[in-house]
């Protein structure tokens, strides 16, 4: 049986379930504990319980949460809204590692990999977010220069997350080739593998879907903060 329905609730399951260990909040809501990636999930995505979320959460901390598209509750405010794509692999298994030269990223490099997600923005990113999966890197010299990994996980799905070069170093198919060697490490495991994309980012999605990702769902993701 296909796990592609716990992609429709996926921070959910993935709290809930493999990285509860991470995770702070209550029975229906929870989130990254402080230091991880500032994301909050619900049991019932499209209702969520941000009564019981609050006391995990300090004012002003800005906090992505998908699928729920309702008014804000009393005490929180909506900073801002977009939509995106959940798209999974649907495509052979890559026939050779193709960054095989990469070097996995470890506790060391935490503060190399945060100051290259401010840089460039690949979504939510905390200085311990490389501990949630397998994290591998291109340097030049003793400088990192792209990066992607994993994050999410429920069942045999596993996100690819995180991907992103300095702008210095774009346009050599460094993210790529990295996101390559994690989907056949995952693959070979007897994973799915699955990213997300913002809708406004139509050159990665493109992308993406020439290496053989597809659209699996769109969904509102909003950033959320407690006043």
């Amino acid at each position: 049986m296909s796990d592609l329905h716990l992609l429709d609730n996926i921070i959910w399951n993935t709290l809930s379930g493999p990285h509860a260990r991470f995770a702070a909040g209550m029975a229906h809501a929870r989130r990254y504990a402080r230091g991880f990636s500032p994301i909050v999930g619900f049991a019932a995505a499209e209702s969520p319980d941000f009564d019981a979320l609050a006391p995990f959460c300090a004012a002003g901390e800005r906090l992505y949460c998908d699928r729920w598209s309702g008014k804000a509750p009393p005490g929180w405010q909506i900073d801002a809204e977009s939509t995106m794509f959940k798209m999974v692999w649907d495509a052979p298994m890559p026939t050779q590692d193709a960054a095989a030269d990469a070097l996995p990223l470890r506790p060391e490099h935490a503060g190399q990999a945060l100051a290259l997600a401010e840089l460039t923005q690949p979504g939510p990113f905390g200085p311990r977010t490389p501990e949630l999966g397998d994290y591998f890197g291109y340097f030049e010299g003793e400088r990192l220069v792209a990066m992607a990994g994993e994050r999410f996980q429920a069942g045999t799905l596993r996100e690819i997350s995180g991907v992103c070069t300095h702008p210095d170093f774009q346009g050599r198919g460094l993210a790529r080739r990295l996101m390559l060697k994690l989907i056949r490490r995952q693959m070979q495991r007897g994973e799915l593998s699955f990213l997300h994309v913002m809708r406004a980012n139509i050159h990665a999605r493109a992308l993406y879907q020439r290496m053989g990702f597809r659209d699996h769902l769109e969904t509102v993701v909003r950033v959320v903060s407690l006043r």
